[in-house]
């Protein structure tokens, strides 16, 4: 398995550190120059770059937050001239204005490399037909994808999303070896070509597929390998930092390669902020090296991990983040009590009866207390023929498990194979009633 960037991917910690120090100073004595928002922080802190001795005193610096991001949209986190903002990404912008993300020429090639890197961990080389999957336009991950497989020589197809009987058609026809899309999209694609009655495994030739811009599990992973026939790679990015090419599993999937020589993570108390240290979950932090047109110092992402900072048996020594465990800001507090979708999840995929397609329904009657009701399909065999005693039986039973591991209880409502709503990007798995204006 091809290593893009040996310098930086195995580079010994002691001269990674040294190198992000540089890096750091450098970055933090520019904003203080070229941000209104980082002169004030930094001011207000009472640091500059001068009081950067070693990595730990990144913890002398001051958080960055979306608000923040959002509070000065359209364009005032950059840091140059608008003219020098060669291109432009947002994210969807589902909770207010969108983040927007600028690149200079420079940003887009350091994004060219991080993305190369990131495809090469994945296998993929100039040998491959990349059939990308990814939405284009604002959302950073269709031209992400493309600049890194391009880098390494792939023959790209940018098929985006939708349409995926004729995505179908194309993979088969241009003779498509990876697929990169979301790990909800991929599943589309197996039941389309299920429901069309193609055999994936025998026409297509299908070995790699990269998937992210949204929490999957292993269970999903399963899911996704066996339906698809090929070996799939979970990868890591924001829009804030520069898209995919943040993190990349490589073969062994013993979590995420993080790309630190541009990307400097930590992990935090998501309580109190004080830093954490190596094996110990928090909350993902992120501080962009590099970046020329929109720099962000320690931005709380709200995703919560582990890193790893042991070297990987592939040969790269960067640290290594595993799979997110969920998020501090999508956390949901039912009837007093802390919940995250993920533990959902993980209970759901622990049924071989259930397929990897569910909904978490909230609602508040007037002066009730909070319902919970999960929405999952089931396997086609509990259907046919209906056996209503069985499915009765089996939602018993996964509102049993659900209630030994959220403490509260859920109503479980067993769906029919393909009667929840598919995305074409991000699947939509919370729908928070509680929250909509009546």
């Amino acid at each position: 398995m091809p290593i893009w960037n040996e310098e930086f991917e195995t580079m010994s910690r002691e001269d990674m550190s040294k190198l992000q120090l540089e890096r750091l100073k450098t970055l933090v004595e520019r904003v203080a120059k070229t941000s209104s928002l980082y002169k004030k922080k930094l001011a207000e802190a009472g640091v500059s770059a001068d009081d950067l001795k070693s990595l730990e005193d990144i913890s002398k610096l001051p958080f960055t937050t979306k608000d923040e991001l959002r509070h000065n949209y359209p364009w005032g986190m950059f840091t140059v001239p608008l003219k020098d903002v060669v291109r432009v990404h947002a994210s969807s912008g589902t909770t207010g204005k969108p983040v927007v993300g600028g690149y200079t020429r420079a940003d887009l090639d350091m994004w060219a490399e991080v993305m190369a890197r990131t495809v090469s961990a994945a296998s993929i080389t100039a040998d491959d037909v990349v059939h990308n999957g990814y939405g284009y336009g604002l959302f950073t991950g269709g031209l992400g994808f493309h600049i890194g497989a391009e880098a390494v020589g792939a023959t790209v197809v940018p098929a985006s999303a939708g349409l995926t009987r004729r995505q179908l058609m194309l993979m088969e026809d241009f003779g498509a070896t990876v697929l990169t899309c979301t790990p909800s999209y991929s599943l589309v694609i197996a039941e389309e070509a299920a429901a069309a009655g193609i055999d994936i495994k025998e026409r297509l030739k299908l070995r790699v597929g990269v998937f992210g811009a949204e929490p999957w599990t292993e269970k999903m992973r399963e899911e996704i390998e066996a339906a698809l026939g090929l070996d799939a790679y979970d990868i890591y990015g924001l829009t804030e930092m520069i898209g995919p090419g943040v993190s990349v599993e490589c073969r062994h999937h013993n979590g995420l390669h993080v790309f630190e020589d541009h990307f400097y993570p930590e992990i935090i108390d998501p309580a109190s902020g004080e830093p954490l240290g190596y094996g110990v979950e928090g909350e993902l932090v992120f501080t962009t090296l590099t970046k020329e047109a929109m720099p962000i110092i320690r931005y709380r992402t709200r995703d919560r991990t582990i890193l790893h900072a042991d070297k990987c048996a592939c040969g790269r020594t960067v640290v290594r983040m595993e799979k997110v465990l969920g998020r501090t800001d999508d956390m949901l507090i039912i009837r007093g009590v802390n919940v995250f979708p993920s533990q959902i999840e993980r209970v759901l995929f622990g049924f071989d009866e259930l397929e990897p397609q569910y909904q978490i329904i909230i609602d508040r009657g007037k002066h009730e207390l909070d319902t919970v009701e999960v929405w999952v399909e089931g396997a086609d065999d509990l259907f046919v023929p209906v056996e209503t005693a069985n499915i009765q039986a089996l939602e018993k039973k996964v509102e049993a498990r659900l209630k030994e591991t959220l403490i509260i209880s859920c109503k479980v409502k067993l769906m029919k194979p393909h009667s929840i709503e598919r995305s074409m990007g991000k699947a939509v798995r919370v729908v928070d009633k509680r929250n909509l204006d009546s």
